[in-house]
């Protein structure tokens, strides 16, 4: 019994360490990938651009757990959490098409822009941790 907890446990430490390591890489690459610096508009207490990056992240994490509970490696993990880091990108860059100057308009506090961008960025995650039937 307590060899198959410490297998688990070594199963969870890698998934867990893999899901991880992509969300930092979510963070990093979605930031440049975007015109303005959530980071810097979070730590002057800008709400729209901590609720845009949120749920963006909430939007990442949710296939990225599909990805896990459906994985047969870590390999598995790696593809499509990459598949959600792209279209969570893809999300960004229509969003900026249907409104104008979004990044100034979060850099500025505008939480409409925020939160359409944020409800995007969720119901795009949910369609992409429900396509994932693999």
């Amino acid at each position: 019994m307590v060899d198959g907890v410490v297998a688990n446990l070594q199963s969870f430490a890698l998934y867990f360490g893999t899901a991880l390591a992509l969300v930092g890489l979510y963070l990093f690459v979605y930031t440049l990938a975007t015109a303005h610096n959530e980071f810097a508009l979070i730590r002057q207490n800008v709400v729209s651009a901590a609720l845009a990056l949120g749920f963006s992240l909430v939007g990442f994490a949710l296939p990225l757990s599909s990805a896990i509970v459906h994985a047969q490696s870590v390999i598995d993990i790696l593809v499509w959490g990459l598949v959600a880091l792209v279209v969570q990108i893809l999300v960004y860059w229509l969003v900026r098409v249907v409104v104008p100057r979004l990044s100034a308009r979060i850099a500025a506090g505008e939480l409409s822009a925020a939160l359409f961008l944020g409800a995007a960025s969720l119901a795009a995650g949910i369609v992409n941790a429900a396509s994932m039937n693999f």
